[in-house]
C-alpha cells in the first residue's frame, strides 16, 4: 500500500524476489530495476550516503537512478508502476523504461500520489 512507504524512503523489500527498488518522493513513486547497467551486478541502497552502490565495480547511482560514479554507462532502468483495483502499488518487471530513450517521461514510469506522507 502507498502509505506504507514514507516520503524519501527507498525499499529493498523486493530486491531479491523481483529485482527492484521502490522509491517514494513527495510527488509519488517509481520502481527501479536493481540491476547495474555496467555488467548486471546487483547494487544496494546506501541510506547514509543516499545512493545506490554497486560493489562489484564501483558504480554509483543517485536516488533517482542516474549514474554518477564508476563505469556504469547509463542510469538504472525504471519499471512500469501503477495502482491495482484495491489501491496497492503494482510493478510490472517486464516493462522497462530507459532514461536515455526518454522512457522515464512515459506515464507508467512514475506513479503520482500525494496521499498520507
Amino acid at each position: 500500500r502507498p502509505e506504507e512507504l514514507a516520503v524519501g524512503e527507498v525499499s529493498e523489500r523486493w530486491k531479491k524476489a523481483h529485482r527492484l527498488f521502490l522509491v517514494r518522493t513527495s510527488e509519488g513513486f517509481y520502481a527501479l530495476r536493481s540491476v547495474c547497467t555496467h555488467l548486471g551486478c546487483v547494487p544496494g541502497w546506501q541510506a547514509t550516503q543516499k545512493k545506490f552502490k554497486c560493489f562489484c565495480h564501483g558504480s554509483g547511482f543517485r536516488p533517482d537512478g542516474v549514474n554518477f560514479e564508476g563505469p556504469a554507462p547509463r542510469p538504472l532502468e525504471r519499471l512500469q508502476i501503477g495502482l491495482d483495483a484495491s489501491g496497492r502499488v503494482v510493478v510490472d518487471t517486464g516493462v522497462l523504461y530507459r532514461a536515455e530513450n526518454g522512457g522515464w517521461a512515459q506515464p507508467d514510469a512514475f506513479l503520482a500520489w500525494k496521499g498520507v506522507a
